[in-house]
């Protein structure tokens, strides 16, 4: 008898074994968590580290003067403020009553404050009394055929002095979070219209005020405001201008700093993403001609008079990336673009989220840019639209063109198409106006001295000497050295000239009739240059100088001509400025096969565990075009470069000095080298000076909305006399963040739809298998892994052919969504051993807590305690308090969907959270209980005895169905635990801002209505999702002869998860998991209906429903 009972102990503990695996993490599983943290951590690392911007701080003296606001007005809690700059002390009262200018109103963005436009204020006011920008003779940028640039724009020019100056105004919104909530957004959205009509009529009421008392007054009043928004005030902006209420015309004119507009940043909230998606559609009807239901012309498009540019902050803004501040799709070409800093003008940085408000270099492009805007002939801003857009081109855009493919036509590579005119100069030769220099600056052919005659491909100049440089086309540019190319940093017109002569002449006038000779100094295109070289000691040489213009010629420019002259300006310059303390300019002919180096995907692989090193011999092709399989945006490299010689190896200098003085001579000899990155979504990216350099751009690959290539291309420009030393290497931390930034919300969509498909897997399986268990099971390769992480995929794209979408990069698109993919099941892995530290450490407390209350039950405290607790039973026999009792789930259930409804969403997610807890908790201890009193009656010992002979407890011959029960039900709850888990996180965001409210004491509206239905189907989920529930069948037909059940349901719902998180749309995750409510609520019901062996006890508090194997009773 005794074998039998040891061998009974010994199944029982085998079997107890064989369940207590599915709460331990397997290899799989623990890798990827590893992983998960290891990226985690890097990405945070590199977040974290400090990055240097280079940006000059703006500085100002400012005053802010409130401007009253009437009564009626809703948001009260919110001000308007007019903005002065200037030390002294004003009354404001006559500063009011005196405005006159060009009203311009800022809007902060998430968390931002009004008091962020002082420094584009400031610079405006300085830009207006100081005149505009000195003018250069760079190729400037012009319209494109496809924005409308196909008409003469010859004859308009950028105002030489601003008609009038600029009045800012900038909303107070007390700090609220906007890009959490959908609510605030609105309100925002509201106050920002009663903002633009409460400045309209200030002016009218400051005009009156004149009159009145007799003021001259001259100009008309303001029709429109220019609005300048910042993060989510740039979103706020455009949602203003289509509200209904706004005044016709009163927005003509839209700028915006660093602002998401094609979803929000943290796209986690319903009610935020459907008011993103309704204002971009507005936007997108808006640019349409109205026309009846029939087909009739009705008018014209509403917002065909509104210019929109969105302004970039590039790879360095980590709260808002490029892909989210484009336009496209939005407002098409012909009213607006969006530029990235790293490209404008001047500008040339990238730049945090927060110092694009005051980097001195944009703050400046930008205020003389608004000041363009204004008609020198009505002092008001310029009624056309493509006027308007063109200024915005060509203040704010550079000449440098979008792509370096030399194999292109040239002529659409570094030349924008604009019509040109053939005029006459003094001599009477006919001579190609567009990229002639000015006559102010003209040079007299009798000032250069002697003319040089080039033998060699590459052409250096080393001082400003007077000299002409010829170089033979024909001879030259002959064995496929057909492409020209030539930088230097002395200015054009005033520094260097550029002409193609037909024949050798001393001047144009030399030339027979019918030849002409092209100027193509202005064909220049300006680029960044790096910190001028200082000299070491006086009179010793200096550092070469780095090169701050390019210019290319491809051979069709060059057809026709055969000689190209380089003719370089006398020291003492025309204008009377001084010249570079350096000088330098290297042409060269050039082949651009010898210049390609290609990084395959493997090599860049390779690379983030050793170097790849290149090495660069002397005569090199000035120009290099490197090509990266993979776009740097996802896998940035750092790109060193070391100068290995300057034509001093047979000097003798490199055997005495070594290395570190090689290093130093060189860089008297060779100017330092500059790239210049594209990408077809951020746009384009200068590093000077790169010398060792992190090379990555704000791209966006291998996404759903991706099309055309992904590779990056890099133009590298070095010293042709110098050899070099090239090694790229993967910084992984840099490589984690931008994963992470990148992706972040096509994670969070897999996250959802990981738990989707482990549900699924439980509703499916008898006995229920643990969630750790069933997302485990759904990673073996290659089923059922392969179909979950890639007919999603597949479906993706038939979508795409069916809406005529173009598709993405099919092999980086897979690869980056499976990685995405993994990475979620990881991170779901790793939420869920952390919750079950907790269940298992509360269940351990709980259960040793119970022990010493039973060895405490003889004491005199606890039948002191038994005494009152008898006294207190009148109060349990209520009527009340005992329906209550039997109801336990009553309370948290009714407080959660009243939360939900009346209060914010995420609360009533919480006390949901809360109840699977504990019914999790209850679960985990009555197992632990069993399995303590399996052991003990084994034993025999006194304490299992007492235990027993309770009434309630488990018989012998049950306690293993008992355990069975209350593992399915731990399994159960806890896999819906971390379903609502994840929803209550997505919505935390909008929680802190709500909190963030309450705390400054603010009214707030009831949660938004979409909101709060799908949280209310969420506790639906929660309540309705009983064991029972698992293995009933929908009232569908049969699929493949199965039965339709909840894990179909499970299945679609994860589906359509995944595809919410490869549009990055996280947020509609909620519709599945609320779809999935629903049917439990309407199965629930229908099975009552129906007659079905469920109680509504049963219904309303998830009590699972037991058949004759599983059932245990009293004895």
């Amino acid at each position: 008898m005794l074998n039998n009972m040891e061998n009974e102990r010994r199944n029982n503990n085998k079997n107890e074994d064989a369940r207590m695996r599915g709460f331990r993490p397997s290899l799989r599983a623990m890798m990827l968590v590893i992983a998960v943290i290891w990226v985690g951590v890097a990405a945070l690392y590199g977040l974290l580290k400090p990055v240097s911007n280079g940006c000059i701080m703006t500085y100002m003296y400012p005053t802010y003067i409130p401007i009253s606001t009437r009564e009626g007005v809703s948001s009260v809690k919110y001000g308007l403020y007019l903005y002065h700059e200037g030390w002294r002390k004003i009354d404001f009262k006559e500063h009011l009553k005196n405005l006159n200018g060009i009203p311009v109103l800022f809007i902060p963005g998430n968390g931002g404050s009004y008091k962020q436009v002082r420094s584009l204020a400031a610079e405006s006011d300085r830009a207006y009394q100081g005149g505009s920008l000195e003018r250069t003779f760079y190729r400037e940028a012009y319209l494109t055929s496809e924005e409308g640039g196909n008409v003469d724009v010859a004859d308009f020019q950028l105002p030489n002095r601003y008609a009038n100056r600029l009045d800012w105004f900038a909303v107070d919104l007390e700090g609220e979070h906007s890009a959490m909530d959908g609510r605030i957004l609105e309100e925002h959205t509201e106050y920002v219209v009663y903002a633009i009509h409460r400045i309209l009529d200030q002016y009218k009421e400051s005009r009156d005020a004149r009159k009145r008392e007799g003021a001259a007054t001259t100009g008309s009043l303001p029709k429109s405001v220019i609005l300048i928004g910042h993060s989510m005030g740039g979103f706020v902006a455009r949602a203003a201008t289509i509200h209904p209420h706004l005044r016709k015309s009163a927005v003509e004119t839209i700028l915006t700093l660093s602002s998401p507009h094609q979803s929000p940043p943290v796209a986690l909230q319903p009610s935020l993403g459907h008011y993103y998606e309704s204002i971009n559609q507005e936007w997108r009807k808006g640019y349409e001609v109205q026309t009846t239901q029939t087909g009739h012309y009705v008018s014209g498009p509403a917002l065909s008079h509104v210019v929109v540019v969105s302004i970039s902050g590039g790879y360095n803004d980590y709260q808002v990336r490029s892909k989210l501040e484009s336009l496209d799709s939005i407002v098409p070409p012909t009213h607006g673009f969006m530029i990235s800093s790293t490209s404008m003008k001047n500008v040339w940085l990238s730049m945090e989220h927060q110092a694009i408000l005051w980097c001195n270099q944009l703050v400046v492009q930008v205020s003389h840019t608004l000041l363009s805007l204004i008609d020198s002939r009505t002092g008001q801003p310029l009624p056309d639209t493509r006027q308007r857009l063109e200024i915005f081109t060509r203040m704010l855009r550079s000449g440098i063109p979008q792509s370096f493919n030399w194999k292109m036509q040239s002529q659409s590579i570094w030349s924008t198409h604009v019509p040109v005119k053939d005029v006459k100069d003094t001599a009477g030769s006919q001579v190609h106006n567009l990229f002639d220099c000015p006559s102010s600056v003209h040079w007299s052919d009798d000032g250069l001295e002697r003319d040089l005659y080039i033998q060699t491909t590459t052409v250096t100049v080393l001082a400003m000497d007077g000299r002409r440089r010829w170089l033979d086309i024909e001879k030259l540019g002959s064995n496929g050295k057909s492409h020209f190319i030539f930088v230097t940093n002395l200015a054009p017109c005033s520094g260097v000239r550029i002409h193609l002569w037909p024949q050798k002449g001393k001047s144009s006038s030399d030339l027979p009739a019918g030849k002409r000779v092209l100027e193509v100094t202005s064909k220049m295109v300006q680029i960044p240059a790096g910190p001028a070289p200082r000299q070491i000691e006086p009179g010793s040489q200096t550092e070469q100088a780095p090169p701050s213009a390019v210019l290319h010629l491809g051979p069709e420019e060059m057809h026709g001509f055969r000689f190209l002259t380089i003719s370089v300006a006398p020291r003492p310059t025309i204008s009377g400025r001084p010249p570079p303390a350096t000088s330098m300019a290297v042409g060269q002919f050039f082949n651009p096969d010898e210049g390609e180096i290609e990084f395959s995907p493997i090599s860049m692989l390779l690379a983030t565990h050793s170097h790849k090193d290149v090495l660069l011999k002397e005569d090199h092709p000035l120009a290099f075009n490197l090509s990266f399989a993979i776009s740097l945006g996802l896998l940035p490299v750092t790109f060193s470069l070391k100068t290995a010689g300057c034509g001093i190896k047979d000097s003798g200098l490199l055997d005495e000095a070594g290395d570190m003085e090689n290093t130093k001579l060189c860089k008297l000899r060779c100017f330092p080298p500059v790239a210049l990155a594209w990408d077809p979504t951020s746009g384009l990216h200068v590093f000077p000076n790169l010398y060792s350099e992190n090379l990555v751009v704000d791209s966006s690959p291998a996404l759903w909305a991706s099309t055309g290539t992904e590779k990056t291309t890099v133009l590298l420009l070095l010293d042709p006399h110098c050899s070099y030393k090239a090694s790229i290497a993967v910084s992984v931390t840099t490589a984690a963040s931008r994963f992470l930034l990148l992706y972040s919300s096509q994670i969070v969509g897999f996250s959802v739809a990981v738990i989707l498909f482990a549900l699924m897997r439980q509703a499916h399986a008898r006995p229920i298998p643990s969630i750790l268990k069933a997302v485990e099971s759904n990673l073996k390769i290659p089923f059922p892994f392969l179909p979950f992480a890639v007919v999603p995929i597949l479906v993706s794209l038939f979508f795409s052919f069916v809406i005529s979408q173009p598709f993405p990069p099919f092999f980086s698109f897979t690869i980056v969504s499976m990685i995405c993919y993994l990475f979620a099941n990881g991170f779901v892995i790793l939420l869920i051993l952390v919750s079950q530290l907790v269940f298992y450490v509360a269940a351990y407390i709980h259960v040793l807590i119970k022990r010493r209350w039973q060895l405490w039950e003889g004491n005199f405290c606890f039948l002191f305690l038994q005494w009152f607790m008898n006294l207190s039973s009148k109060f349990f026999s209520l009527k009340v308090v005992r329906v209550l009792r039997a109801n336990p789930l009553f309370i948290p259930i009714s407080a959660a969907i009243v939360l939900s409804t009346f209060v914010h969403p995420a609360l009533g997610l919480f006390i949901l959270i809360l109840s699977h807890a504990l019914c999790c908790h209850s679960s985990l201890c009555n197992h632990a209980r069993k399995k303590e009193l399996s052991d003990c009656k084994g034993e025999g010992n006194y304490l299992s005895q007492q235990f027993a002979s309770k009434p309630g407890s488990p018989s012998k011959e049950n306690s293993s169905s008992y355990g069975q029960t209350q593992e399915d039900t731990f399994h159960h709850r806890h896999g819906l635990l971390m379903l609502h888990l994840l929803a209550a996180l997505m919505f935390v965001p909008s929680l802190v801002s709500w909190l963030q409210l309450q705390r400054i004491g603010m009214h707030q509206s009831f949660p938004r209505f979409l909101d709060s239905f799908l949280c209310i189907c969420l506790i639906l989920h929660g309540i309705f999702s009983s064991e029972s529930l698992l293995s009933s069948s929908l009232p569908f037909p049969r699929i493949l002869g199965q039965e339709v059940r909840l894990n179909f349901v499970y299945l679609i719902a994860g589906m359509y998860s995944y595809l919410s998180g490869l549009a990055l749309e996280p947020y509609k995750v909620f519709y599945a998991m609320g779809a999935v409510g629903i049917v439990s609520f309407a199965l629930s019901i229908l099975q009552v209906w129906t007659g079905a062996p469920l109680s509504i006890l049963q219904v309303w508090t998830g009590a699972p429903r037991f058949g004759r194997r599983r059932h245990w009773h009293r004895h």
